[in-house]
């Protein structure tokens, strides 16, 4: 080892081309990687969208949906189903197994749609699949703004969908934009029934007119001379007039033209969502959602420049203002962990000063840094992984472990070099001193990277927020092992200089102290055993005293506001409520700047609500203009305990990505959704009703809402077949009138240019808004005779179901809660023991408890058999390591000590376990190993050559202790950005940085104290073989 770290050390020039070369590599390497907020954590999903016009729920439930389903049972990879019915619309979310690639889902999908179709009856829809994008994908909302106030919403929309919706989506990386309010423009036929009563006409005849006289032909080409000429034939209508003047029967030789029989005008068509904006009324706006796998910054940019040429371009007056980017949000994540890394960076360097007491040790262990990110970076490239704050987050989490094995190298080579006598070549001192140490630092960072394997096991939303950030870590890691293996010698050789100081062996203020502390401890050691002890026991107190989460919510920096109306609410009061919701906000709360609210549904492809279901985006002022005191938590408090008198809604609130991310993975836009599965409706609602009375009166429990499956007016027309039978009618003549006259039918299009406009034939609104209206809907028999609808069917008034859902092929009602004041795990503890007592479920029912804390349960029970085997593999590198069970043993104390300190500070800084405070606990594992490593490899060596066990570990503690607080301080400080950090992702990354500091400090403690004090209970004897650890740890000559 000795002869290969000499080579090594004589390549100076190629070990500087080396380090410079990486770190210029990691800089182009991280401006090529695609940026992120956060790692896509959506499933693997698929989903299919079916417009069935006028059905109501129920139908579109046995007609669509239930169809769709069967069609989709058994495809590869599918793990689950989930669907929702609503009035005209049916989604089918069908959920594959993680890793799955989303173009062989949508491919197996496409097959199966093709027998779907042939399932459900003509007329009632065609079932097509959803834009390619995930549930994050939805990267930028716009509205339009007249500001000339002279345009209508028909017109507004107009320019939407023909002007701003085209050139976006011609924008790379754009999968599809999507209008919301306003109108779709149509040319309307609005026939007066007197006045088909009169010329004997029916609104069929007036369609079959309108088709034959709104044609163009083409009659192939005549040759004349030496030139062909095309015909064609040109009968396109190109305004209401030519409608108007459209013959649809001729009586006692007068032409009985369209416009004889109604009126015709450019309105808007029948719609099921709108938007409003800032307390001021209707407004159009969209959505533009990105292509799957794209770079969501890049696509951002490239939107917001194409935004730039869209305005010069829009009529005058007329401006899209974009009022969500998830650019924003990604940029300050991102500033969030850059400006953590490079602050750490830089306290690590000042640590590293002050300890090594000159600038060329320093500049040796500082450049494993630019080094170690540089290869991580490169590789992340390579993985295909994305800059985002988890995966940034892992290298800012290594930043203070990846000097470390530089801070033993050189820490060696300084003290060789201060006690080597002159005669004694520099390069073979530092290849000495680096062989001394180079295979226990090797596994020591083995141990680290190990130490993550937990983390790539995880699955699911945890999986794929937290392996990134392992990920990343381990790289940088392994970027550090070859800086400190291949690099750091050379440059140790290079730029150290020897000592004036020769031959003194002096080891410093420091290591003199912690030799008369440890001495202490190792001449008494049941004071070291009780120490150990007594924060084993604080340890555990503070462990029972925390309260447990998934991860804590990122903060986004906006909000979004959920608000449910009465089922049977109308689309125009519903906009009403919103208006004045809107206005109320705005008045009473200056944190906020906008507010632009979706109402139900706009195009298919992202949202399927229903009218009575409202989404507010609220954008807020920059922090610095909010009140004093109020925090983003206390606001959205203060938010919702404001609407909480407003009568006829019920509120929920939470930010754009959190939410999205819910309704995905649990179909409910909250913290926690408790589903209980059954077959009838009625006892459903009834159990739903009492459970959401008992979450309402658990301690924390906010928003506390149940689905609305029911109360949604209906008017039901039941024909009667006797009746039918008796006029020569069957079910179809008068179901066909029906859908006609109230509904609508289209009878072509109009061409404007390449703008292609429906043109619907129905009723007269005044002759088809009422009950009674309906009934005099006329029907004419084989024989000419006149019958009203009336006659021939019941119509009543019914209450039926506003929206039916159901998962893998089951239905269910979800109610739903947001957590505030507690941790959500003693919140669903409480209300299991109210539930299990009162609820009471039916045979055939049962009760499923989801969202976060599912999400919490399931990484729990994988971290429970995980971490005992990565356990198992850090003890078998251990044995490998030393040959021997007790010193495996002894290093492996580290780790209960390190967590009880990781817990006190969890306890003390008022945080709950999650998620990041588990990744935290994973990672001290390796740093609490790492350092015991090298100690004890020192005390078994000092044991085999027959040394007094108390002197010999005296003496270790103090050799030691230099590289041991250094790279303690390193870390702590490496973490120290981000665990007093306030950006856009810091809370997340907090528990972490809180339980390593923590650990850190309880660990250090055990390796300087406790660990030589109980070393003569473990210590080899002196004809015990050496371990793998080649080691020449000799009392005149102490390398470490």
């Amino acid at each position: 080892m000795i002869n290969f770290m000499h080579r090594i050390s004589g390549g100076r020039l190629l070990a500087a081309i080396a380090a410079l070369a990486m770190t210029l590599g990691g800089l182009f390497a991280f401006q090529a990687l695609p940026v992120d907020a956060f790692p896509d954590v959506t499933p693997s999903l698929v989903q299919v969208f079916t417009e069935t016009e006028g059905l109501a729920p129920e139908e579109v439930e046995r007609y669509v949906t239930y169809p769709i389903e069967t069609a989709m049972s058994g495809l590869p990879k599918l793990k689950s189903m989930r669907s929702v019915s609503n009035f005209g619309l049916s989604v089918v979310n069908i959920y594959f197994e993680d890793g799955t690639d989303v173009y062989f889902a949508r491919q197996v999908v496409g097959e199966r749609l093709a027998e779907a179709r042939g399932n459900i009856p003509d007329g009632f829809g065609d079932p097509k699949m959803g834009p390619i994008s995930t549930g994050l994908g939805i990267i930028l909302y716009f509205r339009l703004d007249d500001q000339t106030g002279t345009r209508d919403l028909v017109e507004m929309r107009e320019i939407q969908d023909w002007i701003i919706k085209y050139q976006l989506q011609t924008v790379p990386g754009v999968t599809e934009v999507l209008s919301l309010g306003g109108f779709e423009k149509q040319y309307q036929v609005q026939l007066d029934p007197d006045a088909l009563l009169a010329y004997n006409i029916q609104i069929d005849d007036v369609m079959t007119a309108l088709e034959r006289g709104n044609r163009t032909e083409g009659a192939q080409f005549i040759e004349i001379g030496s030139e062909q000429f095309t015909v064609r034939g040109v009968g396109l209508a190109h305004s209401v007039d030519d409608l108007s003047e459209i013959v649809v029967k001729v009586d006692d030789g007068r032409p009985v033209r369209v416009g004889d029989l109604g009126d015709l005008i450019v309105g808007g068509g029948v719609r099921q969502g709108l938007a409003t904006a800032n307390g001021e009324g209707e407004v159009v706006a969209g959505l533009v959602l990105k292509l799957y796998g794209t770079n969501t910054s890049d696509v951002i940019s490239r939107v917001q420049q194409r935004f730039e040429e869209i305005n010069a371009s829009l009529p005058e007056g007329v401006e899209a203002v974009p009022y969500y980017d998830q650019g924003t949000l990604v940029n300050k994540a991102a500033a969030t962990v850059t400006t953590a890394l490079w602050q750490g960076a830089l306290l690590v360097a000042l640590v590293v000063f002050i300890f090594l007491g000159g600038w060329r040790p320093s500049l040796v262990v500082v450049l494993s840094i630019p080094f170690s990110v540089g290869f991580a970076f490169i590789a992340m490239q390579v993985l295909g992984i994305s800059a985002n704050l988890m995966s940034l987050g892992g290298v800012a989490i290594a930043i203070g472990m990846m000097v470390d094995g530089a801070i033993v190298i050189v820490e060696n080579v300084d003290r060789a070099l201060r006690q080597a006598m002159p005669s004694e070549d520099r390069r073979a001192i530092v290849a000495r001193s680096t062989a001394d140490v180079i295979a226990p630092l090797i596994a020591a960072v083995a141990v680290v990277i190990v130490v993550f394997l937990p983390l790539f096991s995880l699955q699911g939303v945890e999986g794929k927020t937290f392996r990134p950030l392992a990920a990343a870590a381990a790289l940088a890691m392994t970027g550090s092992l070859f800086y400190a293996a291949l690099i750091a010698p050379s440059m140790a050789n290079g730029l150290m200089r020897r000592s004036s100081r020769v031959g003194k062996a002096g080891n410093g203020y420091i290591a003199d102290s912690i030799s008369r502390v440890s001495g202490f401890f190792v001449r008494k050691r049941f004071a070291a055993v009780g120490l150990a002890v007594a924060l084993l026991l604080a340890g555990g107190f503070a462990g029972s005293r925390l309260g447990s989460e998934f991860t804590p919510s990122l903060e986004e920096g906006d909000i979004l506001l959920r608000v449910t109306m009465a089922p049977s609410i109308s689309l125009t009061e519903a906009a009403q409520t919103t208006t004045r919701i809107e206005t109320r906000l705005l008045a009473n709360f200056p944190e906020i700047k906008s507010i632009v609210t979706r109402i139900g549904r706009g195009e298919v492809g992202a949202h399927a609500d229903p009218t009575n279901s409202a989404e507010a985006f609220v954008e807020l002022q920059p922090h610095m203009q909010w009140r004093k005191g109020m925090t983003p938590e206390a606001l959205r408090t203060a938010i919702s305990e404001d609407l909480e008198s407003y009568p006829g809604i019920v509120v929920s609130i939470g930010q754009p990505i959190a939410m999205a991310v819910d309704e995905l993975i649990t179909g409910t836009r909250a913290e926690l959704a408790v589903k209980i599965f059954g077959p009838d409706p009625e006892v459903l609602l009834k159990k739903s009703r009492d459970l959401q009375a008992l979450l309402q009166g658990v301690n924390g429990a906010s928003e506390v809402q149940a689905d609305q499956i029911t109360g949604a007016p209906q008017l039901v027309v039941t024909v009667d077949r006797v009746a039918l039978g008796r006029y020569g009618l069957d079910v179809e003549d008068a179901l066909d009138a029906l859908r006609a006259s109230v509904g609508g039918a289209q009878a072509g299009s109009l061409f404007e240019g390449v703008r292609q406009f429906p043109i619907i034939v129905r009723l007269r609104e005044d002759s088809r808004d009422t009950p009674e209206a309906i009934s005099r809907v006329v029907l004419v028999s084989p024989t000419g005779a006149r019958v009203p609808l009336a006659t021939v069917a019941k119509i009543e008034t019914v209450i039926g179901p506003r929206q039916i859902t159901r998962e893998d092929g089951e239905r269910f009602i979800a109610v739903q809660a947001n957590v505030r004041g507690r941790d959500i795990g003693s919140f669903v503890a409480e209300a299991q023991s109210a539930t299990d007592a009162q609820l009471g479920l039916p045979p055939g029912y049962r009760l499923v408890w989801g969202g976060q804390f599912e999400l919490q349960q399931q990484a729990n029970a994988r971290f429970v058999v995980v971490i005992p085997i990565t356990l198992g593999i850090v003890l078998l590198i251990l044995l490998m390591t030393f040959g021997r069970l007790k010193s495996a043993i002894l290093i492996l104390l580290n780790i209960p000590l390190a967590l009880t300190g990781g817990a006190l500070a969890l306890w003390l800084a008022g945080l709950p376990v999650s998620v990041p405070a588990t990744v935290g606990f994973i990672a001290l594992f390796g740093i609490a190993l790492g350092n015991g490593m090298v100690l004890v490899s020192f005390m078994d060596d000092f044991a085999r050559g027959g040394r007094g066990l108390d002197e010999l570990a005296i003496e270790s503690a103090g050799l030691r202790a230099r590289p041991v607080l250094m790279t303690a301080m390193t870390t702590a400080l490496g973490l120290a950005p981000l665990l007093f950090a306030t950006g856009v992702g810091a809370e997340v990354q907090r528990p972490l940085a809180t339980v390593v500091t923590g650990g850190l400090g309880t660990s250090t403690l055990l390796t300087l104290l406790v660990m030589p004090a109980l070393h003569r209970w473990f210590a080899p004897k002196p004809d015990i073989p050496p371990s793998l650890i080649k080691s020449a740890h000799e009392a005149d000559k102490v390398s470490v």
